[in-house]
């Protein structure tokens, strides 16, 4: 649903927290990793700016900080790394490629721990033209894309067409805008039974049990405000493995220091030096695209971690120490009393 709310997100989404120093010596790494820091602890009682390989990673920013872009794309493709974005961007995944060599050769890095999967989520929902405060949003595309964050690549998709209970005729703006025909919502399960398929095609790929994954968003509205409409409506409790997420927009914006209104779909696209792939506002073409900004990060060095949950009903922010924890194995939520 990228763009339908963004003056409403805009207002209300959490700003990106600002950069973090390093830890403190001794202090176990909590996960700055999307907030853009230039280095970690080396190891107790040492100080990470008197150790000798993070003065050379300062000195190799430093040097960085000064080329040119074709001097950038130029030791990008020695490296060969992805040569295309803004030149910001380059410098980030140079710095992040030389700070990554370094420190594997302290053995100070370790991969261990980190999700198996990522499950990137892009509802589409019912909407009007000018969306009035009191209409009901009710979900009618469930999309998920299944990023492999070993291979670094899309290995498998799920798409269901949920049926609406309270607006089941959808409006022409809705059709115009989704490309969701009124026959395709005619035909399709209401959300109880496609919420039961999608826990059932999570659990078959054994996530939560064999494999750890967390769930992944392009804004904080599907989970806070869409997914939760929707058990209202359908009279379930909120699905405990949505409860937690990585909301894209404040990670792309925290570890390339960019700005909010920089973090739309379309926008980050194009500053990694890449253009969106099928057609806009399908949540499954939505969701393939944002899994492409998520693998792009995550080879620049970006710890892509859960920043926000839902908590009581309400819509928090979750700190960037709080240590890396997997969501829990997909169940179908009790109804509601």
């Amino acid at each position: 649903m990228e763009g339908q709310q963004e003056e409403h997100e805009e207002q209300k989404e959490n700003r990106p927290q600002p950069a973090r120093p390093p830890p403190p010596p001794g202090k176990q790494h909590g996960g700055a990793g999307d907030q853009g820091t230039e280095g970690k602890s080396p190891g107790s009682g040492q100080s990470a700016f008197s150790d000798p390989v993070y003065k050379e990673i300062a000195v190799t920013n430093g040097y960085i900080n000064r080329m040119s872009r074709e001097e950038l794309r130029s030791k990008l493709a020695e490296f060969k790394l992805e040569t295309r974005g803004v030149k910001d961007v380059l410098k980030k995944r140079l710095k992040n490629y030389y700070k990554k060599q370094k420190l594997m050769q302290k053995e100070v890095l370790n991969s261990d721990g980190y999700y198996d999967y990522i499950c990137v989520v892009d509802f589409e929902a019912t909407c009007e033209e000018g969306n009035p405060p009191e209409f009901v949003h009710e979900i009618i595309e469930f999309p998920i894309v299944l990023l492999n964050t070993r291979t670094l690549e899309i290995e498998d998709t799920f798409q269901q067409y949920v049926k609406p209970e309270v607006n089941p005729k959808l409006s022409n703006f809705c059709i115009s805008l989704t490309g969701i025909t009124q026959d395709i919502i005619d035909k399709a399960d209401a959300f109880p039974q496609v919420l039961q398929n999608v826990i059932e095609w999570m659990r078959q790929r054994e996530l939560g049990t064999k494999y750890s994954y967390c769930m992944l968003t392009d804004g904080s509205w599907d989970m806070s405000k869409f997914l939760n409409i929707q058990c209202r409506v359908s009279r379930i409790k909120y699905p405990s493995f949505a409860k937690k997420w990585i909301n894209i927009r404040k990670s792309y914006g925290n570890f390339y220091k960019v700005p909010r209104n920089q973090t739309k779909l379309t926008i980050m696209l194009e500053k990694l030096g890449m253009t969106y792939d099928g057609r806009p506002h399908s949540g499954l073409d939505d969701s393939k695209n944002i899994a492409r900004i998520a693998i792009r990060m995550l080879q620049d060095g970006c710890e892509l971690r859960v920043n926000e949950k839902m908590h009581a009903g309400q819509l928090m922010t979750v700190s960037s120490s709080t240590p890396l924890e997997g969501a829990p194995a997909p169940q179908m939520p009790r109804y509601r009393n």
